[in-house]
């Protein structure tokens, strides 16, 4: 029995049922530099993103205590708290959240001491915006992917082979 016939049987319209509409992904752009900040944050809000942006990691962990995000999208070298300092942050109060470095120079040393400090991508400046886009776009659909939603195949509906059981 396929999904319509269901849906008629129950007495459901699929055709009436309102479609939530596509909530947009939220990124936050951690950035000293106020151009490259600026231009981030207009590039992904172009590129359809809910955009925030903030000028430390300090500023951005407070960003985080009133918001949820998707995404963080961080320099390293900032005054107040570094890129790494905001990961220990997220990591110390068990927040798990995609971060994609973009940073001048990385902070291989620290990282290495802290191995449980994940990036999930990182950026070396300077960068097109055609790569900070394809690298943000990868970066949350493979934490949507891992999120545990499960996508169903395109033939989920066509009978099994012959020579699989269903048990």
């Amino acid at each position: 029995m396929n999904y319509a016939t269901v849906a008629q049987v129950e007495g459901t319209n699929l055709a009436s049922v309102p479609r939530r509409p596509k909530l947009r992904q939220r990124v936050l752009v951690v950035e000293d530099d106020q151009m490259i900040r600026r231009l981030n944050t207009e590039v992904l809000t172009c590129s359809g993103y809910e955009v925030d942006s903030a000028v430390d990691g300090a500023d951005a962990w407070c960003a985080l205590q009133l918001d949820n995000y998707d995404l963080i999208v961080t320099d390293h070298d900032m005054p107040k708290l570094s890129g790494v300092g905001l990961l220990q942050k997220l990591h110390a109060a068990r927040q798990s959240l995609p971060v994609i470095m973009a940073a001048g120079t990385f902070p291989q040393p620290e990282l290495d001491r802290h191995p449980w400090l994940q990036i999930h991508a990182t950026l070396l400046k300077p960068y097109t915006f055609a790569v900070l886009i394809r690298t943000v776009k990868t970066v949350l659909r493979a934490a949507t992917d891992a999120s545990g939603e499960v996508a169903l195949p395109p033939n989920w509906q066509s009978p099994l082979p012959a020579n699989t059981s269903r048990s």
